[in-house]
């Protein structure tokens, strides 16, 4: 059964809908009122306040913390100083990805990992014989992500400190209102936004100092469907949607590699082995066989068929999870597994992986489309990610 976060005994009077969805064994609002329109405006023109507490927190504490991170993820560990946060994979032996996630580097051998989904079994067999200290504190701590242009505005007003040059994936550690608070500049809508992390039992007055602070700067809370369009916009996969955990997975074709997730990025081969590197560096000579790519779907088509049912277009309102086929030259070349209308570009978009040859900007593809349940193909472009990239998002002040 769920049970409520930190933040529940504020957030259950606000969620009028009575939306909720199970994340992690905890209560979310996938929208807070019948339409969450509202919710995604307050990201994007002022600030919407997510509820992020399900995620999964994991501390690693000890002379080994450095060299055992450095081992676990793709990214090079070493060239992360105190105060930095790194998005980064971890991935199987076999170079396929386990998740994602963000670690903050709080003092010099003390990392705090965040998960999607529970990972305590698979850090500790890695860190076998290193002097690390592996705990998690997902219930010590609740967090909110506070995202959107008046997000940095709001923090300053009731922050101890200086947040204004607080860099993109940095963090630091203050007070909120007089609440001990690690404000990191982090989040998942790709827009100027931070994360609020604190000790549960100050979770109900950190809520309130935030809300009473925003007063007139556009704030509001935000749920799950909000947080979906604006990840789309951002270009951002999402575990269990656009990829999967390897170890939950029936068949090899359902893995993904970072490359193939277009992380290939966050992959630094040139550092000491870490699990998966002979996988990667191997699929990095012989290049990738999938691309995750961002599509533009015509609108026109789609008015198109609707017009072939002698109806008037019709736009669901949320974003859709479901994968569809994606085709090109008669023949299915891929999956889109994200896709749905983008309220501020105006543009119908999707999230697909498509095979290789497929994956350069401006290539044509068509996409399954069911008007009355008839399915149907409509044209579509491969086009660069991130859909929207705001400067605010890594500016400061």
């Amino acid at each position: 059964m769920a049970i409520g976060t930190p933040f529940h005994t504020k957030i259950a009077p606000l969620c009028t809908s009575y939306r909720w969805k199970q994340w992690s064994g905890y209560l979310a609002p996938n929208a807070y009122d019948d339409f969450h329109d509202p919710e995604y405006h307050a990201i994007r023109t002022g600030a919407g306040v997510i509820d992020v507490s399900p995620l999964f927190k994991y501390d690693f504490k000890g002379p080994d913390a450095l060299r055992f991170v450095d081992h676990l993820i793709t990214r090079n560990a070493r060239r992360c100083d105190v105060g930095q946060v790194l998005y980064t994979a971890w991935c199987d032996e076999e170079g396929k990805i386990l998740q994602d996630g963000c670690f903050q580097r709080l003092e010099e051998n003390f990392f705090r990992a965040t998960a999607a989904e529970p990972a305590l079994a698979w850090f500790r067999l890695n860190a076998e014989g290193m002097d690390v200290d592996i705990e998690e504190v997902s219930e010590q701590y609740g967090a909110l992500a506070i995202q959107g242009p008046n997000s940095r505005e709001i923090l300053q007003r009731i922050a101890s400190d200086d947040l204004g040059k607080l860099g993109f994936f940095r963090l630091a550690s203050t007070e909120l209102g007089g609440v001990p608070t690690i404000v990191t500049r982090t989040g998942y809508t790709g827009d100027l936004g931070f994360e609020l992390w604190v000790e549960s039992d100050n979770a109900e007055k950190i809520w309130d100092v935030l809300f009473d602070a925003g007063e007139g700067y556009g704030i509001g809370p935000a749920g799950l469907l909000a947080l979906d369009r604006t990840r789309l916009e951002a270009g951002f996969p999402l575990i269990d949607v656009d990829f999967w955990n390897a170890e939950k997975t029936l068949i090899d074709d359902q893995k993904s590699t970072p490359y193939e997730l277009n992380l290939g990025w966050t992959v630094h081969l040139k550092k000491p082995a870490f699990v998966g590197k002979r996988a990667l560096a191997m699929e990095k000579e012989r290049g990738a066989e999938r691309f995750f790519v961002g599509l533009e779907v015509s609108f026109r088509d789609i008015e198109r068929l609707y017009e072939i049912e002698g109806l008037a277009p019709e736009i669901p309102n949320e974003v859709s999870r479901s994968g569809i086929p994606v085709y090109a030259g008669g023949r299915q070349v891929g999956k889109a597994t994200t896709s749905g209308w983008s309220v501020l570009l105006k543009k119908f978009l999707a999230l697909a992986t498509v095979d290789r040859g497929y994956e350069v900007p401006g290539t044509p593809i068509d996409i399954e489309f069911t008007v009355e349940y008839t399915r149907r193909r409509v044209a579509a472009k491969v086009v660069p990610l991130p859909f929207f990239d705001p400067s605010r998002k890594r500016s400061v002040l």
